[in-house]
């Protein structure tokens, strides 16, 4: 077995995303990349493939609970930690580009950034993002956290917390663990509530947003308020 270093250039996956970018890659060559080495008679690729199939895809590997991620051969705990470095800095990265916008006026500014955070967590989270009166974001916060089958929204606590950050509206989201974006009845309802909460001190619900595995439903481009 050649080592990948003894690979022709237009093969070895470090040059191919130096020349042709990193979308040319496949989901091996880019986890190759990250992890740099292989194990004994195994490339880096080869271990790559091995992870993505053992794990069922790349998304189960970056989101694997930290204790399976670690037991694998090739890994471990400086690769998890090297990996949760990079997701966080992903994140964040996503947050800076939503808080140098001029301010959020469609609700597909705010999408990305809130389906990064909010799609991979096991339970439900309910998060709000406030902003100011130009729609510029003052601050992104998780409010509340349940089991698989809900969360417990309270009004109160959301306009307290609006009133703290002094915003002039907000973006409501939280995740369906089950990857089903659709709104249900009960999403509707706590929706209504919180708007009517908010209006009372003078605050807009501009957006609510629902994340699934695959996508995010506004209540905005729905014409729901």
């Amino acid at each position: 077995m050649l080592p990948i270093t003894q690979w022709p250039a237009h093969e070895r996956p470090r040059e191919r995303l130096l020349t042709h970018g990193p979308q040319s890659l496949s989901d091996a060559e880019l986890l190759a990349i990250f992890l740099r080495t292989g194990i004994a008679g195994k490339t880096a690729v080869d271990l790559a493939r091995e992870c993505l199939q053992d794990f069922g895809g790349l998304r189960n590997l970056l989101t694997a609970e930290q204790t399976r991620f670690c037991r694998h051969k090739g890994l471990g705990q400086a690769k998890y930690a090297q990996l949760q470095a990079v997701l966080e800095m992903a994140r964040r990265h996503l947050a800076q580009s939503l808080n140098q916008s001029e301010g959020i006026s469609h609700p597909s500014q705010a999408k990305e950034f809130i389906h990064a955070k909010l799609r991979d967590y096991p339970h439900e989270v309910f998060a709000c993002l406030f902003l100011d009166n130009r729609h510029r974001v003052l601050r992104f916060e998780e409010l509340f956290r349940g089991t698989i089958d809900g969360a417990s929204v309270h009004p109160r606590e959301v306009v307290k917390t609006a009133l703290r950050h002094n915003a002039a509206a907000v973006i409501l989201a939280h995740n369906h663990p089950s990857g089903v974006a659709e709104p249900s009845a009960a999403d509707r309802h706590i929706t209504e509530r919180l708007k009517s909460a908010l209006l009372l001190v003078d605050i807009r619900v501009l957006d609510h947003l629902v994340v699934g595995d695959r996508e995010c439903v506004s209540f905005a481009e729905r014409g729901w308020l």
